[in-house]
């Protein structure tokens, strides 16, 4: 089957994208580690020692930076819908977020502790129809929300990606009223032509 031409020009940029290069390169699973590289030299959320959730993770580029930083002594609690490669340091649950079933297996590897740092750069599959798509990438980012209220240490920070479109602006207030302070990201490996964004809570409220 021949490719349409937006496929085309997907593939072309995706050939030609200096972050896809650089993560074959430094041996990342995919180019979005280089999203949570630049806005960790900006904020510093990691450190040796903490527990951090990663939410959508797979391929599991952002888990193979959090790895790194926590180090031996902290720990990775990676969740997505599909398969991910298993990755030294970093324990995995596969599921759908939304199932209370798969979340309460997810929140069992805690043992009871809440975690430091949540991170989520889940995203749905995209349909094509914008109003549906962005109304699912928003229910991720409030399930993501609900877990935060409950399993983030007072404090703790909150790094989410967000589609800017219907429901932004009701997003953006509940973060401010969960955490002390809530900024924007929008680092250089997000594509141009992407409307993502990055929300970053911090301090959570007690």
């Amino acid at each position: 089957m021949a490719r349409s031409n937006s496929s085309n020009a997907w593939m072309k940029e995706h050939v030609n994208d200096h972050y896809v290069h650089q993560a074959k390169k430094e041996g990342y699973r995919a180019r979005a580690a280089f999203k949570l590289l630049e806005i960790n030299e900006k904020d510093k959320l990691f450190k040796q020692g903490l527990w951090v959730a990663d939410l959508g993770a797979a391929p599991g580029s952002w888990s193979q930076v959090a790895s790194q930083y926590v180090g031996e002594s902290g720990r990775v609690f990676a969740l997505d819908l599909l398969e991910m490669t298993p990755i030294r340091g970093v324990d995995f649950i596969q599921g759908d977020f939304g199932n209370e079933e798969v979340l309460a297996q997810y929140t069992e590897l805690l043992a009871g502790r809440q975690v430091d740092l949540v991170i989520c750069d889940m995203a749905p599959n995209i349909t094509g129809n914008a109003v549906m798509d962005q109304a699912r990438s928003m229910y991720l980012c409030e399930l993501a929300l609900e877990f935060v209220r409950e399993q983030l240490k007072p404090n703790g920070y909150f790094l989410v990606k967000v589609f800017q479109g219907y429901g932004f602006t009701e997003y953006m207030r509940a973060m401010r009223e969960t955490f002390s302070s809530v900024v924007t990201r929008n680092p250089k490996a997000s594509r141009d032509r992407s409307n993502e964004t990055y929300l970053l809570g911090k301090q959570k409220k007690a």
